[in-house]
Formats: structure tokens, C-alpha cells, sequence
């Protein structure tokens, strides 16, 4: 609700258009409502009883897209798409589909994630949490920081001053949580995004990174983004800034590239990676840009924003901004 207040007039806007039967809500989430659930199971073990509030719905994976639907009196599709770190992320190559295949007019996709011990008890048993501030793809990285988010968008299918492009999915299922070593999962995502688009790899003026600061994670998409974009190509990973969201990451990550193609938000500074900047020379070489890196913008811009999750479940998204000539 929080973020979706923030574009409300839009929203509102959207529904008078197209009309509530029109409209579909995805929302990519991992923990949904686990948080208010260990609440209420401690209040439960000292008092015997759950807290007059709670009801176990609100810890079901659907109940953010309910939620959302319900609020806005929307009649169409809404349903939530729970694939850890890329869930977000794959809420907008569902949208497309939905639009394409005439399910509805427009959609309303966002991702959230709040912090739970669920979460942070289970990245520590795998001893990826760092007790720092994390530091993608540096030597001296120790894990990974977690956050927590919200980011609504609104998808048409008209053009707009910045597009959704093209959106790519993989699934190597290589291990349950450890990615695939050669990045080929993550690397046909990355393509399948290209081809979706129409683009080729000279078109992409910047990657956000999925860099979560693990080494496993780090050393498979330096290698999948170099062996596809060389040494060129700007990239960056945000998660210092804004902590690893996790199935609110996507839309997050994605939102950043936004602002980035909006000129009047950020006069072209991309988003900056930031971290010690003790390189580590065990990594494939990759572009990562520094705080007020800017892009000079051409005929259009095309950003490139990666996620990549538990179960090799891979999704690269795509958004361009046409520039208008003076």
C-alpha cells in the first residue's frame, strides 16, 4: 500500500481507462506475511492464545496480490509469483504474457518483501549473511545484506516515454541454492531478454547486476556477463545500497534503472556500485561503474536488470527510454 499510495493518481487513472475487469495484479514476493505469523506463534507459546489480529491467511503467498486487487476493486487476474530473489522480476515476463495473450488490457506488477527471522536464519545456516555492509564482487566480499521493499509499476501495452523491452527466463535447476558454476542459466536469460527486445548486447547501456556479494553468485554472472558483453558494457550492483530485497529485489533493481532512464530524476547518473574496490582478479572482467558515473544517451537508451534465484531460476528484464530529439 505504501508504495502503490505514491502513484495513486495513475492508479486511479488506469482503472477509470481500462476498467476494474481489465486490469490484472502480479506480485512477486518470497516471505509475504511470515513476519506478523512468528509474531503471532510467539505471543501464542506465552499466552496460549494467537493475537485477536492475526488470521493465517496473511502469511499465504497470494495475499499480497489479494490484497492489492481487493483494495483497488480490481476484477481480473491477480496472483503472485514466489521464485525467491528473481520472483519480482518474473512478475513482469508474466504480465507481458497476460497482455499479449488478451487475459487483460494492463497490468499492475510490484514486488515486496519485509524482513522475518524465516529469512534471516535461513541465509545465516548457509553462512551467507555478512556482519557488514555487503561488497559485490570485491575480494574481500563476505556475503550478503538483506533489506526489505516494495515497488509498484504500471504495465500497458501501449509505447510510453520508457518501455518494457523484453523480458528472458531460464531454469537450469542446477542445485537448490547454488547457481550454476558457468552462469549458462543465467547467460540464456540474458539472451532470451536480447532477443525479446530486438537488441543486441552493443544496444545495452547498463546492467544492474543481481551481485549478491556471495562468491558463488559473483564469480558465475562475471563470467556470464563477459563472456555475452565483454568489458564494455556499465554495470552495476545496488544491493549495498538498498540490501539484498530478495523477492521484492526485481522490481526494485528494475525501479533504479528507471530513475536512471528518467532524465529529469537523474540526469543520466546510473546507479553506482558501491564497495571497497579491492577487485577481485579470480573474477571475469566486467564494467563496474563508480558513484556519478554518467551515459550519454543516443537515439535510445536500453537498461538491462538481472535476477537470479534459488532452484538455477534465472530472469533478465529490459527497459528503454526513446530519447526526444531537439
Amino acid at each position: 500500500m505504501a508504495a502503490a499510495e505514491e502513484i495513486m493518481p495513475e492508479l486511479q487513472q488506469l482503472v477509470a481507462r481500462f476498467g476494474a475487469e481489465r486490469i490484472a495484479v502480479i506480485v512477486g514476493t518470497s516471505t509475504s506475511g511470515i513476519a506478523e505469523t512468528e509474531a503471532a506463534f510467539a505471543q501464542h507459546q506465552t499466552d496460549g492464545a494467537f493475537p485477536d489480529n492475526y488470521h493465517y491467511r496473511q502469511q499465504q503467498m497470494a495475499a499480497p496480490a489479494e490484497f492489492m486487487a481487493q483494495w483497488l476493486g480490481l476484477k481480473n487476474l491477480a496472483y503472485t509469483v514466489s521464485t525467491a530473489c528473481s520472483s519480482s522480476a518474473k512478475a513482469f515476463a508474466s504480465a507481458n504474457h497476460l497482455i499479449q495473450t488478451g487475459v487483460c488490457d494492463a497490468a499492475i506488477v510490484a514486488g515486496v518483501d519485509t524482513l522475518c527471522r524465516l529469512t534471516l536464519n535461513g541465509f545465516n545456516a548457509l553462512e551467507s549473511i555478512s556482519p557488514t555492509i555487503c561488497s559485490p564482487f570485491s575480494k574481500n566480499r563476505r556475503g550478503i545484506t538483506i533489506g526489505e521493499a516494495a515497488a509498484v509499476f504500471i504495465v500497458t501495452p501501449e509505447p510510453d516515454a520508457i518501455q518494457l523491452m523484453g523480458v528472458g527466463e531460464s531454469s537450469d535447476a542446477h542445485h537448490m541454492s547454488a547457481p550454476d558454476p558457468e552462469g549458462h542459466g543465467a547467460e540464456a536469460a540474458m539472451k532470451g531478454a536480447l532477443m525479446a527486445s530486438g537488441l543486441a548486447p552493443a544496444d545495452i547501456d547498463y546492467i544492474n547486476l543481481h551481485g549478491t556479494a556471495t562468491v558463488k553468485n559473483d564469480q558465475m554472472e562475471a563470467l556470464a556477463v563477459h563472456r555475452l558483453f565483454g568489458e564494455r558494457t556499465p554495470c552495476s550492483s545496488t544491493k549495498a545500497l538498498t540490501g539484498h530485497t530478495l523477492g521484492a529485489a526485481g522490481a526494485t533493481e528494475i525501479g533504479l534503472c528507471w530513475l536512471a532512464l528518467a532524465a529529469n530524476n537523474w540526469q543520466h547518473r546510473l546507479p553506482p556500485h558501491c564497495w571497497d574496490g579491492e577487485v577481485d582478479e579470480g573474477l571475469a572482467a566486467i564494467n563496474l561503474q563508480l558513484i556519478n558515473s554518467v551515459y550519454q544517451p543516443t537515439a535510445a537508451s536500453y537498461m538491462m536488470s538481472n535476477s537470479f534465484a534459488f532452484g538455477g531460476n534465472n530472469v533478465s528484464v529490459i527497459i528503454g527510454s526513446a530519447v526526444a530529439e531537439n
